[in-house]
């Protein structure tokens, strides 16, 4: 059985070689899916019974190890010296240096790897990443899933 449980959360970055319009500083709504597998629970009188994972839970779980991270943070890649020099001198700013262009890819890719251990863990490997879907505006979103890769 999967579930999926979307968050949202607002970011700025740059993609510094794009060559149209992301290269300048702008941000996002963005939006984050997360789905997860695992056998429905079967434990009569339990908060959980008949939940794969109590949604609440995923909430908590992703913002707590991601999400919370990178609201209203600028998402900048580490490479791109003018403009980590530029938000280090502001004072208090909230950036998050990432070692790989901050695209919609890249952001799923970066996600999948932070959270998949997370879901693991906490259920003894009763749950399982199965995809996470970086939604970059409505209509453009990247997957990264269990299958790919990890860079």
């Amino acid at each position: 059985m999967q579930i999926t449980r979307r968050l949202e959360f607002d970011a700025g970055h740059r993609i510094p070689d794009h060559s149209s319009q992301c290269r300048h500083l702008h941000g996002h709504r963005y939006a984050i899916e997360i789905t997860l597998s695992g056998q429905i629970i079967k434990a009569a009188g339990q908060s959980d019974n008949g939940m794969v994972m109590d949604f609440s839970e995923v909430k908590a779980l992703a913002k707590t190890h991601l999400v919370d991270a990178w609201d209203h943070a600028f998402l900048a890649y580490r490479g791109d010296e003018a403009v980590v020099n530029f938000l280090a001198s502001i004072n208090g700013h909230k950036t998050i240096l990432l070692d790989r262009v901050p695209t919609a890819e890249n952001l799923a890719s970066i996600a999948f790897a932070a959270l998949a251990p997370v879901y693991r863990d906490k259920f003894d490997n009763q749950l399982q990443l199965e995809r996470v879907r970086i939604y970059e505006t409505p209509n453009c979103w990247a997957d990264a899933t269990s299958s790919d890769s990890a860079d």
